[in-house]
């Protein structure tokens, strides 16, 4: 004889349960897909650490020389009150300087719930080349732009939106970095249009490989040495989140183009 013993009582699941379960399975996907996206932005700006640190020491190092410039002024006699005076306007100037690079890596840095608010591409990519400018420099990259006048505006996450452009630039630049010969330039554009706003990261690196170009936004595929291969996929569930999409396809002569599209902010929309 088996004796069937009863450790509990099963839950009494209802239709209610069950019929809730699909809205809290998309709710604990999307909070992992934004912790996901925090984690690559960390770890984008990671890479950029050696590069951003001069963003911050140089303005610092022109503070303290142009204080003791304006030390060394007033310890004349007469004091040079006008040199005194371009000295103190120059540590205003260095310590703006300094404080906006803090507040744009801090951006990055932020873990916050996503938001909508209006905000000027031109402006968010302009804040994100500042972030790159060092990396450029030490790898001879040339950076253009051809801005659309005035500025597109859209409705988006500030911090997501300059992820996004982040990663399409540091890749970029590791494009151009792995091809040891032929010039590096870089051109960043943005369009408007009636339905939406444009933006196009153009390099001269080696190219795509077309038969494999649509895999670049899987998930976990990638063609580094050290990558993740999640970039390109958060980067592309961020602009569709947005309502835009994100594509790649070939430069001409050489090198690879990524371009987003989102819609433009409306009025109504705040």
């Amino acid at each position: 004889m088996i004796n069937i013993r009863h450790v509990g009582t099963a839950p009494d699941y209802t239709k209610k349960d069950f019929d809730a379960a699909p809205v809290r399975m998309y709710a604990a996907l999307h909070e992992a897909q934004v912790d996901l996206a925090h984690v690559d932005r960390i770890t984008t700006i990671g890479r950029l650490t050696a590069s951003v640190a001069p963003e911050v020491t140089q303005p610092i190092a022109a503070i303290v020389t142009n204080a003791q410039a304006a030390r060394h002024f007033l310890n004349r006699r007469p004091p040079d009150l006008d040199e005194v005076r371009e000295a103190l306007d120059c540590i205003v100037t260095e310590a703006y300087r300094a404080s906006d690079a803090i507040y744009r890596i801090r951006g990055l840095f932020k873990e916050t719930p996503p938001k909508r608010e209006r905000v000027e591409i031109n402006g968010a990519i302009r804040d994100v080349l500042e972030l790159t400018r060092g990396e450029a420099t030490k790898n001879g990259i040339s950076v253009r732009t051809q801005f659309a006048e005035p500025s597109p505006v859209v409705q988006a996450d500030p911090a997501q939106l300059q992820q996004v452009t982040l990663n399409l630039i540091i890749n970029a630049f590791e494009a151009m970095i792995s091809r040891r010969e032929g010039s590096r330039e870089l051109l960043i554009c943005t369009e408007k249009s009636d339905n939406g706003a444009l933006v196009a990261v153009r390099d001269s690196g080696p190219g795509l490989d077309l038969e494999t170009v649509d895999r670049l936004f899987e998930a976990f595929y990638t063609t580094k040495v050290q990558g993740m291969g999640i970039g390109l996929a958060i980067c592309r569930s961020i602009i569709q989140v947005h309502g835009g999409r994100l594509w790649a396809r070939a430069n001409v002569p050489c090198g690879a183009i990524f371009q987003f599209t989102l819609p433009t902010h409306r009025p109504e929309q705040s």
